[in-house]
């Protein structure tokens, strides 16, 4: 018998206190086990000096990096920098033209694009975009998260690209 993917739900968001600043990411991740109950793990972190875009990107990044074995992974975000790279495949554009824009200018985070798409790999990613601050328990506990890390005093360092 083969055994079928664990679903896990994860919920992300990101925060930047000006664009670049100090930001953060909050990720839940959840699923239900084989009796009904759900189980949940939230991961956040603070930097120094980011920008929104990355802190969106990093939150996925973490939370498919955390999961064990290859899993069903459907990710909930307000992203649309995050959401439309994949559902208008512009990522597609970017790895094909050498990471260039389609004005030929470099893609901004390619350090983090590409690990998120090695981090997907393993996994069935299935994407849902949600409006921010719209009353979402998840994604406003997400930015709670990514908020409260961002004015953390542990601020880690960031590499803008």
């Amino acid at each position: 018998m083969v055994e079928s993917k664990l679903l896990v739900e994860m919920y992300t968001d990101g925060a930047c206190s000006g664009n670049p600043g100090a930001g953060g990411y909050g990720t839940i991740l959840r699923f239900k086990d084989s009796t009904g109950k759900y189980h949940e793990k939230e991961l956040t972190a603070g930097y120094r000096l980011t920008t929104n875009n990355r802190m969106e990107l990093l939150a996925v990044i973490v939370g498919l990096e955390a999961l064990k074995k290859p899993c069903k992974v459907k990710i909930t975000s307000d992203s649309k920098y995050f959401i439309d790279a994949f559902e208008q495949k512009w990522i597609d554009s970017w790895q094909k033209n050498n990471w260039k824009t389609a004005a030929k200018k470099p893609v901004k985070n390619v350090d983090l694009w590409q690990r998120l798409l090695n981090a997907m790999k393993p996994h069935d990613i299935d994407l849902v975009w949600v409006k921010g601050h719209n009353g979402h328990e998840f994604n406003e506990r997400c930015d709670e998260l990514a908020v409260n890390s961002s004015k953390s005093n542990n601020l880690l360092d960031d590499v803008i690209n």
